[in-house]
Formats: C-alpha cells, structure tokens, sequence
C-alpha cells in the first residue's frame, strides 16, 4: 500500500516535469487510505461514499501519503503513515455528512479538517498527513535533499 502511495506521487511528478523549467523544485504527493485490506480512494458516488464511511465507522484505518520531489534528475521519495480511530457512525450521520458533499473529492471519503473532524476519536502520527500534505515531512525532504533553509 505504501508502495502505490508512492507511485502515485511518482507519477504526478513526472507529469508536472513537462510543464516546468528544468531547475524547478516540483513537490507532489497523494494520499490513500488503507481499511480492512482495502485502499480506499475517492468514492466514485455517493453510494460509494456511504459504503467507505460505513467500513471506517468505530475502526482503526491507516492514511498514507506518498511524497515525491524532484528537481532535474534528483528525486526523493517518502511516505508517511498516520492511524485514524473513527468513533461508531450512524447510518443518519452518514448521511447528513454525505449531502454536505464534502466527502466526495476526498481519499477514504472524509476530510479531518472540516466537518469530519467530529467523527475521529483518536489519531496517532502527523494530523497534516490525515488532511493531504506532511508538512514535516515535506520540510525534511526540501532540507536534507534539496538544501533549502526552511527558517
């Protein structure tokens, strides 16, 4: 599952490559999240959405971001992987959460920093992973790899 994460993030870099001037910093990254033995992703519909959410409710559930930077032909690679505890969903909250149309363009079918917040009981790693980008993470690429000075 790390592995795909990183694909992922591998292959966006590559593209955004053909857009960018040679001594470009391109930073990419793409976030999964890993249930039950399932890569969850987007949900095609709403269907698909309350299926997911119903999978994530009172369990435990990984999400991995895989990071790729790149600048001529010097890439680096990570991933982080943060644990999500979701409290027990009702069908209704499903629901509701779902008509606000806010899961619909979100990996695993919820964003913590919005109204999902309320559903999480427990996370044990980088909050900002859970959203999409691990700013430390990011931080120490950009710093070890690349030699910026962050601060």
């Amino acid at each position: 599952v790390v592995e795909f994460a990183l694909e992922l993030a591998r292959r966006k870099a590559l593209a955004a490559e053909a857009v960018c001037d040679a001594g470009d910093v391109i930073l990419s990254s793409d976030t999964v999240v890993f249930c039950d033995g399932q890569i969850l992703g987007k949900p095609r519909d709403e269907e698909d959405a309350f299926r997911i959410l119903s999978l994530l409710s009172g369990r435990d559930h990984q999400v991995m971001t895989g990071i790729a930077v790149r600048r001529g032909s010097q890439c680096a690679v990570c991933t982080e992987v943060t644990d999500v505890t979701f409290r027990p969903l009702t069908d209704a909250e499903i629901d509701a959460y779902i008509a606000t149309g806010e899961p619909m363009d979100k990996a695993g079918a919820y964003g913590i920093q919005g109204k999902a917040g309320i559903f999480v009981s427990r996370i044990d790693g980088d909050y900002f992973n859970i959203v999409g980008l691990p700013v430390c993470l990011v931080g120490r690429i950009l710093t070890k790899h690349f030699g910026f000075q962050l601060i």
